[in-house]
C-alpha cells in the first residue's frame, strides 16, 4: 500500500492555507490533552513525539518522525509514489539529506509533542498491535473526506503498515466502510490483484480507525499492461456475484433514488435529480448486469508488479452496480491527471464507452447509459460529502461534470 492515494496536484497559496490549518487539526486529533504541541513542559509530561515538517511549516505535506536518521529516511522514501522524474528527485534529494544528516539545514520546521508517557496516537497503536513503531503522516489537499493517514514505521525503518482514522461523520463511515470491504475481500481468491489486510479495527477519542498491511510497493514495477488492468477489474467485478435486470426495478436505482433525494435541496442536486428522473423515464426498462466495483480506481491507487497489481483506498467499494464502473472511473481520472480539462474527459468517457465497457459483457446497446448512471454515481457522492464546500479541486460539479451530463441525458435516445 502506498502512504499517498491523492491525485497530484499543483499546490495553489489558497491549498497551503488550507493545509497549514489542517495541519493543526490534525495534531490536535492525533495528540489531544493531556498532550501539548510545541508547549511548554506540563507536570510528569516528557517527550511524546517529534516530527520535522515536509517541505515546511507553511505548506505541509509530510509530518517526518525526528527518532531515527533511517525512520526519517524510510519515511520520505515510502511516502509516495512521484508522478514525474522531477518529483521522484526531489524526493531522493530529501531522503539523502534525512540520511546524511543535512537535514537539518533544508528542514527548519519541527514539531515537539510533549505528554505522559505512552499518550497519543502512537502509544495507541504500539499497543494495539504489540510492536514498537514511529508514525509519519500524510497532510493532504482540501477534499471532504480528508482524514489522517500514517505510515507505520519499524525502528529498523520498514514499513509495517499504514493507519487511517475517520474523525467526523463522512470520514468515520468510509473506514468503517474499507474495514468491511477489506473483510470481505480477504475470504475471495484473487488471482489479478492484491489488497491490504486488516491489522487493527478500532475506536480510539471517538475515532474509528483501520490499520492496514503494507503491500510490497518496493517490488520491482512492470508497465501496466491495459489487458491486466482489464483482468483485475473485471475479477472484482465480479467478486460477489453478478445479477441480472431492469434498471427502474433494481435495488441499484432504488438506492440511487434515495441518494438523489437527499441531495435535491441544492441547485446542483435539483438538476442531478432531474437528469436522473429524465433517463429513467427513458431507459428504464433497459436490461443491465450488476456487480461489484473498487469505487475510485485510478492510476494513484495502484501499482503494477510482474505478477499482479497491488490496489488499495477501498472505502468506495459497493456491490450491485452497473458493470463496468472501475473502467469508466479510471479512463475518467487518467485523462484529468494527464489534460487537466474535466469537462473534455467527461465527454471522452462517454464517447468511448463502448470500447471500455466490451470487456466486461455488457448487454448490447447499454455503454452510453452504463456511462451516464456513473455520471449520476459520481456526482451524487460529490454532492454528498459536500466537496464543493470542502473546496475540493472538482468539488463545484457545475464547472465541469453537470453541464455534460445533462446534455448527453438531453440526447440519449
Amino acid at each position: 500500500m502506498s502512504p499517498v492515494t491523492t491525485a497530484p496536484a499543483h499546490l495553489t497559496d489558497g491549498d497551503a492555507a488550507l493545509r497549514a490549518r489542517y495541519l493543526e487539526e490534525v495534531l490536535g486529533v492525533l495528540y489531544p490533552p493531556p498532550c501539548a504541541v510545541d508547549g511548554g513542559p506540563r507536570d510528569g509530561a516528557g517527550p511524546v513525539a517529534g516530527y520535522l515538517v515536509v517541505p515546511d511549516a507553511r505548506r505541509p505535506r509530510l509530518l517526518v518522525p525526528t527518532r531515527s536518521r533511517r525512520v526519517a529516511a524510510a519515511a520520505v522514501r515510502h511516502y509516495a509514489e512521484p508522478q514525474s522524474r522531477s518529483a521522484r528527485l526531489k524526493r531522493d534529494a530529501v531522503v539523502l539529506a534525512l540520511r546524511s544528516g543535512a537535514s537539518k539545514v533544508m528542514l527548519r520546521d519541527r514539531i515537539r509533542v510533549t505528554g505522559p508517557a505512552g499518550s497519543g496516537i502512537d502509544g495507541y497503536l504500539r499497543r494495539q498491535l504489540d510492536t514498537d513503531l514511529a508514525i509519519s503522516v500524510h497532510i493532504g489537499p482540501a477534499r471532504a473526506n480528508r482524514k489522517p493517514v500514517l505510515q507505520l514505521i519499524s525502528p529498523a525503518g520498514e514499513t509495517a503498515g499504514f493507519a487511517k482514522l475517520g474523525v467526523g461523520p463522512l470520514t468515520r463511515r468510509l473506514v468503517r466502510a474499507e474495514t468491511a470491504a477489506l473483510t470481505a475481500l480477504s475470504h475471495v481468491d484473487l488471482r489479478h490483484l492484491m489488497v491490504p489486510a486488516v491489522r487493527h479495527a478500532g475506536q480510539w477519542h471517538g475515532h474509528q480507525v483501520l490499520v492496514q498491511s503494507a503491500l510490497p510497493v518496493w517490488e520491482p514495477r512492470q508497465p501496466l499492461q491495459p489487458h491486466r488492468l482489464t483482468d483485475a477489474m473485471r475479477e472484482i467485478a465480479g467478486c460477489c456475484g453478478i445479477s441480472r435486470g431492469w434498471l427502474a426495478t433494481s435495488p441499484y436505482w432504488a438506492e440511487m433514488r434515495d441518494r438523489l433525494t437527499a441531495v435535491a435541496d441544492r441547485p446542483e442536486g435539483a438538476a442531478l435529480a432531474g437528469a436522473a428522473r429524465s433517463l429513467a423515464a427513458r431507459a428504464g426498462d433497459t436490461d443491465l448486469r450488476y456487480g461489484a466495483w473498487h469505487g475510485d480506481w485510478a492510476p494513484w491507487n495502484m501499482a503494477s508488479l510482474g505478477d499482479r497489481l497491488l490496489v488499495w483506498d477501498w472505502e468506495r467499494f459497493a456491490t450491485g452496480v452497473p458493470l463496468g464502473f472501475d473502467a469508466l472511473h479510471h479512463d475518467l481520472q487518467q485523462r484529468i491527471m494527464a489534460n487537466g480539462d474535466a469537462p473534455a474527459a467527461v465527454e471522452a468517457i462517454v464517447r468511448q464507452a463502448p470500447l471500455l465497457l466490451r470487456p466486461f459483457d455488457t448487454p448490447p446497446g447499454t455503454a452510453e447509459l452504463t456511462a451516464l448512471l456513473y455520471l449520476i454515481d459520481l456526482a451524487a457522492r460529490y454532492l454528498a460529502d459536500r466537496q464543493a464546500e470542502a473546496g475540493a479541486r472538482l468539488g463545484v460539479l457545475g464547472t465541469w461534470l453537470l453541464p455534460v451530463l445533462v446534455r448527453r441525458v438531453e440526447g440519449y435516445q
